[in-house]
């Protein structure tokens, strides 16, 4: 088994990188550090395979396809991503489109040119990794909230597009909600609620991945508020969010 993670050098892509080199796969991980990825590297024997590549240049995402085309990937998983806090009118439109380009327009090229590849050999599993803000609206943080409500929607329908074909690749969306990772320090957030561990999210969702779940929600609680969100109106629901987000500034 082949495996290709990007955004592996941290957080839950570094995590899922460890699971998946205990289950004997052969690794590819993708990053924009190095430096990060040689110590990973390291830690893991040596043995991976690291490309350095900033996937929010869509460039690069094409020729990260051209350098693997050949490998025979079994698993992509589309883990690259940031967001940022702050008023949509004060955050930089050059950090939000950076921000749209890795977390959309990277992670729709690589799915789009794997899937592919995996349908003509009838096998493959790709793992998209969103988040519980896909299936919300998000004041203070509303850009970011929005790309991962495109990667939950668009797995969803490729997903179902496959199945009506009877086709064997499966397509899995993983949404966590706070996780402790370096997320935060990048989104420009002072404090955040407790979350579970990456170990714990990246653990969950590759157990699950291989279970050919298609949506993905790691712990009871985050589960069951992406239940009962549904019964909420959605005046209140961006309140609750607002005021979630402002304590973190």
């Amino acid at each position: 088994m082949k495996a290709l993670i990007t955004g592996a050098s941290t957080g839950i892509g570094r995590e899922m990188a460890k699971n998946l080199h205990k289950r004997g796969a052969e690794l590819i991980l993708v990053a924009r550090s190095e430096q990060r990825l040689n110590t990973l590297k390291s830690e893991l024997g040596g043995k991976p395979e690291v490309i350095a590549l900033d996937l929010s240049k869509p460039e690069n995402c094409t020729r990260l396809f051209e350098l693997t085309k050949g490998e025979k990937i079994d698993v992509l998983i589309n883990n690259a991503g940031f967001g940022t806090l702050g008023e949509f009118t004060e955050i930089p439109l050059e950090t939000e489109l950076n921000m749209i380009d890795l977390n959309i327009t990277a992670l729709h090229i690589l799915t789009k040119l794997f899937v592919e590849d995996f349908e003509k050999r009838d096998s493959g599993y790709i793992l998209n990794v969103a988040s519980i803000a896909g299936f919300l609206s998000g004041p203070l943080m509303a850009t970011y909230y929005a790309t991962k409500g495109y990667v939950l929607k668009l797995s969803l329908a490729l997903s179902e597009e496959l199945r009506q074909k009877g086709s064997r690749v499966s397509v899995s969306v993983l949404c966590p909600g706070p996780v402790a990772t370096e997320f935060d320090s990048r989104a420009g957030v002072k404090s955040s609620l407790s979350g579970l561990s990456a170990k714990y999210v990246a653990d969950y969702g590759i157990k699950r991945m291989f279970k050919r779940k298609t949506v993905i929600v790691p712990g009871f609680s985050t589960r069951a508020g992406v239940f009962f969100q549904r019964f909420v109106p959605q005046k209140l629901l961006l309140r609750i969010c607002y005021k979630t987000q402002n304590k973190k500034r």
